[in-house]
């Protein structure tokens, strides 16, 4: 018989350097779940996705156990490396910080397609794009 799934946990956590501090510590021990065990595993799982940001989904179980699973990094973040800024724009419909090609913009949708509620490439492509220009990006 499968274990039962107590609580679902979304964090986003900088790939390969967790620490049990702020950010982790209260959400994992509210949990259950040990918070140096959860630390060392998640770094040992992503110390190749070092520098991005990667969104975890932790699902605990009643024995205090959990599953991770991994997803891609955020499309935002991955337009912003694209185009080599910090952040979007306060005022996208005026103010616009850069341009992607559509080839970038379907390299991103391809990267992003196990993660999107996309059946095809063109429908993840316009995903891409629709979040690209709510950042102030233009889509040329």
């Amino acid at each position: 018989m499968a274990k039962k799934v107590v609580k679902v946990l979304k964090l986003q956590i900088p790939g390969g350097k967790a620490v049990p501090g702020q950010q982790l510590g209260p959400v994992l021990g509210a949990a259950g779940i040990p918070i140096g065990e959860f630390v060392k595993r998640f770094n040992d799982e992503t110390k190749d996705r070092v520098g991005e940001t990667v969104p975890t989904i932790v699902e605990v179980f009643e024995d205090r156990s959990y599953h991770l699973t991994y997803k891609t990094e955020p499309a935002s973040a991955l337009i912003l490396k694209a185009i080599g800024k910090e952040k979007g724009s306060g005022t996208p419909n005026t103010s616009k910080i850069g341009t992607l090609s559509k080839a970038q913009i379907k390299e991103i949708a391809e990267k992003k397609m196990p993660d999107l509620n996309a059946e095809t490439p063109e429908a993840a492509f316009n995903i891409i794009a629709g979040t690209a220009r709510s950042m102030g990006v233009d889509v040329k």
